[in-house]
């Protein structure tokens, strides 16, 4: 090929080469634009939003995030176990004392005097869950007896005789202090009383009931005569002296064990005697295993018969 002719192919191949440099370097910067204009790439989905509101869980909790199943258990936890706080005993405006009957409603009334003349209990014909427990003479004083008492939260009626507390009547304001009731059990305390002339047991029911009032600011409304024994006429004089019925038993705390005139456990509506005595703890720890045994509540006479 002729020289001059050469020279232009050379320079025309440089410029082909020239151009097709050029539209690569286009095309690598327009590729570099479009990444830089692209946006970043979208973070993973982490848990569901939860809106607590009180009392719902919203539709977009899933039990599989701990977020929600912390709200879940939250939610649906049960009402707490513990027991409510326990108001203090509220006492009786009329009597000043708490009342032991703790809401039970007794399905027994104390009959009234007929023919002048008290009705006599040995024990209250009820089928509720109940006894009573009542202590005579009060010839021991100590205060632990009082405590023993307190511990396992009994109140009880105590038949004073005059012969046993004349040296020291204040002692039994502390049982009064306490929530028990004074009732009577003669001046005396002789076991021979049911052959004592009607004016002499009148004087020693009228007696110690008139002691009682005076020191203790309140009239007995029960009579138990020395060793349980009474008579018509006994009855009558307790009528005439303002009382509403003559208490006895049927079954005893005695020596350490429990004494029973029918049957050889605890019944509903048992009225228990013991006494003040030297064993008294003994006595006491035998009522209350026989009391829990038989299931029974140890309730005030006076607040079953409402003779407060």
């Amino acid at each position: 090929m002729p020289r001059h002719l050469r020279t232009h192919v050379n320079h025309g191949r440089g410029i082909a080469m020239l151009c097709a440099l050029l539209v690569l370097l286009l095309a690598g910067s327009g590729t570099w634009y479009v990444l830089m204009q692209e946006p970043p790439a979208a973070a993973p989905a982490g848990p569901a939003a939860v809106d607590v509101v009180p009392g719902k869980i919203s539709a977009s909790a899933t039990a599989s995030t701990p977020a929600a199943a912390a709200v879940t258990t939250t939610a649906s936890a049960p009402p707490s176990s513990a027991p409510p706080a326990t108001k203090p005993p509220v006492k009786d405006p009329k009597t000043g004392r708490v009342d032991t009957l703790g809401g039970l409603v007794p399905d027994y009334v104390l009959p009234p005097i007929v023919d002048g003349m008290v009705p006599v209990l040995t024990r209250i014909p009820t089928e509720q869950k109940v006894v009573f427990l009542t202590i005579d003479d009060g010839a021991v004083k100590r205060d632990s007896d009082l405590a023993l008492l307190e511990k396992h939260g009994i109140k009880s009626s105590l038949f004073l005789a005059n012969a046993f507390i004349a040296s020291d009547p204040g002692f039994y304001k502390k049982y009064i202090d306490a929530g028990h009731l004074i009732e009577n059990h003669t001046m005396t305390h002789n076991l021979d009383f049911i052959h004592l002339s009607y004016a002499a047991q009148k004087a020693e029911i009228c007696g110690m009931a008139d002691y009682e009032e005076q020191h203790y600011g309140r009239r007995p409304v029960f009579f138990r005569p020395p060793g349980g024994p009474y008579t018509q006429a006994i009855r009558q004089a307790v009528a005439e002296c303002g009382m509403k019925a003559i208490v006895d038993w049927e079954t005893k705390a005695n020596a350490g064990r429990m004494d029973y005139q029918v049957g050889n456990s605890l019944r509903p509506g048992d009225i228990v005697l013991m006494h003040f005595r030297p064993e008294f703890p003994a006595d006491l720890d035998a009522f209350l295993k026989a009391q829990k045994a038989a299931g029974l509540k140890v309730v005030l006479l006076e607040d079953y018969l409402g003779t407060r």
